[in-house]
């Protein structure tokens, strides 16, 4: 990585006190509730199924120690936290995994980082563009592969998304934003003015952010940025909004995604539609999403692990995965459709969640 960005990344990781992505899938089995929670390490109970895979053949029985950092519990990063040991598993791979889970602090992720850097682990998966950060800062050694991170190069994680050159690589969570701003279009056509909500300490939110300008602006709908620095201060912006928009976009926030029960809460009871980054804040109570599966994305990333840690590929040559766009899917929520008042019958293929 150039120094310039692996500075960034250690200033990210050193003095971030910020916070900082679709099908649903179950929730990851094992997280800590804070930093300083050490996970007991798991092994995965793959079992011989008559023919030994390739990758389990090339890694010749060993057991690989991952170490796993995740920003915070919600839906969409614990599919993907889910997907990752999938692949895993499919290849008959055998690992102890030490789950750490920051719960949104990014104190937490500093401190979780340098503990999976100390264990030695083999390859360590960071979920979320914060957690990736703060990992990325102390190892310039042990392959990190992250995944729910909109634009890696963007973030100071790697020097090119097509070609790292560092010890990080991983899956993007890039969504088709202009997309979403066409289904509110679709299914709100009276829509004219929308507020954008996001966490302003996410860089991947302020980058997806901009997209959703640039659509609203081809779309001649106007907008106004809603901005929270923490989960505390949701409910409050949401409320100030009544009265003053037509709809409500949010991106794949992680602060918002954790929050998205009190935001549907005051949203469908002032009747302001909201349109989502993704499927699982659609499960809690958003409107609609056009949105990738997460599930998806982190069982590309447990392949790219696969690579690395079987077949001995260099990271610093494995491109940033995206998931192609007819992995996208239309998300929802009729509950919310009919307390708002809102026809959904038109939506042709859509998956409809209560």
């Amino acid at each position: 990585m150039k120094k310039t960005n692996r500075l960034m990344a250690m200033a990210f990781a050193g003095v971030m006190a910020f916070l900082l992505a679709g099908c649903s899938s179950k929730p990851a089995e094992t997280t800590a509730a804070a930093a300083e929670t050490t996970a007991a390490p798991e092994t995965n109970a793959a079992e011989s199924k008559g023919e030994t895979t390739v990758a389990a053949d090339a890694a010749d029985g060993k057991t690989f120690k991952i170490g796993v950092i995740q920003l915070v519990q919600h839906e969409a990063l614990d599919s993907s936290n889910k997907g990752f040991f999938a692949a895993l598993d499919d290849a008959g791979i055998q690992y102890e995994v030490d789950q750490q889970n920051a719960s949104g602090e990014q104190a937490n992720c500093l401190t979780i980082a340098e503990k999976l850097v100390n264990d030695g682990n083999d390859l360590i998966l960071a979920i979320a563009t914060p957690a990736a950060q703060a990992v990325a800062g102390v190892t310039e050694d042990i392959p990190i592969l992250l995944t729910a991170v909109t634009d890696p190069a963007a973030s100071g994680l790697v020097n090119d998304n097509a070609k790292p050159g560092v010890n990080v690589s991983g899956t993007s969570d890039l969504t088709p934003v202009k997309e979403q701003i066409e289904l509110l279009q679709q299914i709100l056509p009276d829509a004219k003015h929308i507020g954008l909500l996001y966490c302003s300490a996410e860089s991947n939110s302020e980058l997806q952010i901009a997209m959703a300008k640039e659509a609203c602006d081809a779309a001649g709908i106007t907008y106004e940025e809603y901005t929270v620095p923490s989960s505390n201060e949701i409910q409050s912006v949401v409320e100030s909004m009544v009265g003053k928009i037509d709809a409500l976009y949010m991106p794949t926030d992680n602060t918002i995604a954790a929050g998205i029960a009190t935001v549907a809460m005051v949203a469908n009871d002032n009747k302001i539609p909201t349109i989502c980054g993704e499927a699982g804040m659609v499960n809690g109570g958003g409107l609609a999403t056009y949105g990738i599966d997460y599930y998806q994305l982190g069982y590309l990333a447990g392949e790219q692990a696969i690579d690395i840690l079987v077949n001995g590929a260099d990271i610093k040559e494995i491109p940033i995965g995206y998931l192609p766009a007819d992995r996208c899917e239309l998300t929802v929520n009729k509950t919310t459709a009919e307390a708002l008042g809102i026809d959904i019958s038109g939506l042709d293929g859509a998956v409809v969640v209560e």
